[in-house]
């Protein structure tokens, strides 16, 4: 079961990511511009947490997107440790042109499954990952830490 939600959420990755190159907008970068969509002005350290990413790769692809004009960065009360990431006009007009294109690689996806059974499917995935959580937390509560990934080299 988990190679084939891997493998098809590299499958998902992928459509999407054939549909946003045509934007000059990378996966990694539309990750970040969903969840300024919805919550603007958040620091690198909170991005990160949301993006589930580590702080220096949220740091590259915000420099990406800065360079792009589709973000700032301010220092909020002149603090030069702490940096809050804003969305431009550039960055929030964006959004009207790329969500439809993910809306379209999840259609792709969904191509022979009826709208009960895509509801169904949704549930199911909602299970799976409250029950990983779950697992998680538990094996943290007794000291174990999910191993990094550098080096890894398995498959589930």
């Amino acid at each position: 079961m988990a190679r084939l939600i891997r493998l098809s959420a590299r499958g998902f990755n992928r459509a999407l990511s054939l549909r946003l190159q045509q934007h000059d907008v990378t996966f990694g970068q539309w990750i970040f511009l969903r969840i300024l969509w919805v919550e603007d002005g958040l620091s690198q350290r909170e991005l990160s947490q949301r993006a589930n990413v580590t702080e220096p790769t949220t740091h590259t692809a915000l420099k990406k997107l800065e360079l792009q004009g589709l973000i700032r960065r301010e220092n909020p009360d002149d603090n030069r440790r702490r940096q809050h990431t804003y969305l431009t006009e550039q960055g929030k007009a964006l959004r009207a042109v790329l969500e439809p294109l993910a809306i379209e690689a999840n259609e792709v996806a969904a191509e022979g499954l009826s709208a009960t059974e895509r509801e169904d499917f949704r549930r199911y995935l909602l299970i799976l990952i409250r029950n990983l959580e779950r697992d998680e937390a538990e094996a943290s509560k007794k000291g174990l830490k999910v191993p990094p990934k550098r080096g890894w080299t398995g498959d589930v």
